[in-house]
């Protein structure tokens, strides 16, 4: 039995327009760009530059289409209701369980990536152990308030985005000036000296965009987030408008500095280039900088996780498609039951990743299997908001005059995205490391589709 939207309990808008840029900065902005870089630039090489560029492109398509949706209706995980209104209630049902799916795995994927950065300072430091306190830490945060969460959130991503602007300074000093390399300036000649600039090809140059996807999904944290924070309409499009460029700067300009100071075939196959890249210019206090941001990295990807997916679980709660107790909501006006489900579904993971790792050879491609099996799922919200977008432009044409967050060059850059996300999941099912996870991706949303129409077998099909 389905709730109305009216009757369930609404949460606060308690944080401001500055933390919600951290928040979607810090669910962009995580393991997979400081553990998903090492294979990226070992598919295409330095052309992974503009492999980053590209899926930017179709990001800016996704989040502009998303923000003046927003603009016109803001609420609590808004993208989902945008595809129940605009698209099918199907495909609503689908973005907001493919949300679920996608943090639990990526949540998973940031736990055990914080172990092993751990390990930086503490070799002997036992991963399970650190693991449960980080989930615990991380819980406790989630429960605390929606404020202490944005808080938190605030101060993550803070950190991430100054040590990062830090890292592409310095390393502007090592290509410039040779700083930390006995004063010999490395120059650009590594973006094509070893193989070229397109060592992958095309087909390489297609499998690096699976996990640049994969590493920018969690921007769309705008949408969610926009339902608890005051003033939603200046907030979204003081956000899009700056969320979009940041995250490409800190992309590009972190991945430019790698390929560049050091031999993309050289870099380590297992763990982050961004340590390994100071570690071997012989900068070892900015390798323990930087090992430091990624570990808050990591942090802040799976803090944010759990926010954006247990306020979709509490959605679902009250529609009817959860069951009732994840629709609670605490003392604090938080949706408690929620945040521990997603937890225990991240503790789950963690174990038997843990369990996994045990008898897998190399920890780098269990990371790519594990963490690219969130991008399909996690692709879902980018399909139905440039889908949703296409009918919402028609049903609110009288707003549109006036509307002053329009997408350029509509409709063409919706089925231009479309198009090309569909591609970067074809190249996903031929590239052998991913094949496996855009599988299991598949299946769930299979398993979750049929679970609906049995659900609603009753229902005739509008």
């Amino acid at each position: 039995m389905k709730q109305n939207s009216n009757q369930a309990p609404k949460l606060q808008r308690s944080m401001t327009a500055g933390q919600m840029e951290m928040i979607s900065l810090g669910g962009a902005i995580g393991v997979g760009l400081f553990m998903g870089s090492a294979s990226t630039i070992k598919w295409t090489g330095p052309s992974v530059l503009l492999a980053y560029m590209f899926v930017g492109l179709i990001l800016y398509i996704v989040m502009r289409a998303l923000g003046e949706m927003i603009y016109i209706n803001p609420g609590t995980g808004s993208f989902a209701d945008y595809a129940t209104e605009y698209v099918h209630p199907i495909a609503g049902y689908l973005a907001k369980w493919a949300n679920v799916f996608e943090y639990i795995v990526v949540g998973m994927s940031e736990v055990v990536a914080a172990t092993e950065y751990l390990k930086y300072w503490w070799p002997n430091i036992n991963s399970f152990v650190a693991g449960i306190l980080i989930i615990l830490f991380l819980v406790l945060a989630n429960l605390a308030s929606a404020k202490a969460y944005g808080s938190l959130e605030f101060w993550f991503a803070m950190i991430k985005v100054i040590t990062i602007i830090m890292m592409i300074v310095l390393g502007f000093m090592v290509i410039f000036f040779g700083f930390g390399n006995g004063g010999h300036p490395t120059g650009f000649s590594n973006l094509w000296r070893h193989g070229g600039f397109f060592t992958g090809g095309f087909k390489g140059f297609f499998f690096s965009m699976s996990i640049i996807v994969g590493s920018y999904q969690g921007i769309e944290l705008l949408g969610i987030s926009a339902g608890e924070v005051a003033n939603p309409q200046e907030a979204i499009v003081k956000s899009v408008k700056s969320v979009l460029w940041r995250i490409l700067i800190f992309y590009v300009g972190a991945i430019f500095v790698i390929v560049t100071i050091y031999p993309w075939n050289h870099l380590s196959a297992v763990g982050s280039p961004f340590v390994s890249t100071f570690a071997k210019v012989g900068i070892t206090s900015a390798a323990a900088v930087i090992n430091f941001v990624v570990l808050t990295a990591a942090l802040s990807g799976a803090n944010s996780g759990i926010y954006s997916s247990s306020r979709m679980l509490f959605k679902l709660a009250h529609e009817g498609e959860a069951p009732k107790l994840f629709g609670r909501l605490s003392k604090q006006v938080v949706p408690n039951i929620a945040i521990l489900g997603i937890s225990g579904g991240i503790l789950i993971g963690f174990i038997i990743d843990t369990v996994t790792s045990i008898f897998s050879k190399s920890t780098s491609n269990l990371f790519v299997v594990v963490f690219s099996s969130s991008v399909l799922p996690g692709m879902v919200p980018w399909f139905v908001i440039l889908l949703a977008e296409l009918r919402f432009r028609e049903n609110n044409a009288s707003l549109m005059g006036t509307h002053p967050f329009k997408l350029p060059f509509f409709p063409y850059s919706n089925y231009f995205a479309i198009v090309m996300l569909t591609v970067i999941v074809v190249f996903m099912f031929i590239n052998p490391d991913t094949r496996i996870s855009v599988i299991v991706g598949a299946v769930v949303l299979i398993m979750a589709t049929l679970i609906y129409l049995i659900r609603h077998r009753h229902e005739r099909i509008k």
